[in-house]
């Protein structure tokens, strides 16, 4: 899984928990020098085991909806003092207040970094703006370096102009061929022998 999809699927997971009023909701995104195992966890806390149910359902629920995704494992429902929801990139802890103080897990993940709910929605902004960005550049043709059109559309203009010419008798570009057009366009000449004959009155008419 992505890291972009984990932050997704923990934000939803967040918001499940502030719809079920949980209680010092956190994210703590880990060190991989300190645990390689996960990315993050989500910490929160019920105020008994029935909102604590409550919370786990509704995570469940909204992942599996949203995402397709079921829980690796899951740890302590029955009691609900304690549950764990282990989505293998994040694990999820659903505390009562009691046992939350008793283990106090965020003291023993001294080097994770504190992550707002602000925090995971700006970066997934971000991350969905650059892969965006990345993609049209793919997408976008490779434009010529004179008239900044696709190479395809400045090819096919010159052999459709080419063509244009050659039907003209004119070859582009060239002094050889402006003075072949110039001769097509002249009439034709008479011969020259004729035309001799003709002023000295030899040429007479058949009878």
């Amino acid at each position: 899984m992505s890291k972009s999809d984990t932050r997704r699927m923990v934000l939803a997971a967040l918001t499940a928990c502030e719809e079920k009023k949980a209680e010092d909701i956190r994210v703590l995104e880990l060190d991989p020098a300190d645990a390689a195992f996960t990315d993050f966890f989500l910490i929160c806390s019920g105020a008994n085991g029935r909102q604590n149910q409550a919370i786990a359902q509704e995570i469940e629920l909204r992942l599996k909806r949203e995402f397709g995704a079921y829980a690796h494992s899951v740890e302590g429902y029955r009691q609900a003092e304690w549950i764990l929801l282990d989505y293998v990139d994040f694990v999820i802890h659903i505390f009562a207040v009691e046992q939350r103080a008793a283990y106090n897990i965020e003291r023993l993940r001294k080097t994770a970094n504190s992550v707002t709910l602000e925090e995971l929605k700006k970066s997934l902004v971000e991350k969905v703006a650059a892969a965006r960005k990345k993609t049209r550049k793919k997408t976008l043709p490779a434009k010529s370096a004179v008239s900044g059109a696709p190479p395809k559309t400045v090819k096919k203009t010159a052999r459709t102009a080419k063509k244009a010419g050659a039907k003209a008798g004119i070859k582009l570009g060239t002094k050889a061929g402006a003075r072949k057009a110039a001769k097509k366009r002249m009439p034709a000449a008479k011969p020259r022998k004729l035309e001799e004959k003709k002023a000295s009155g030899t040429l007479r008419k058949k009878k």
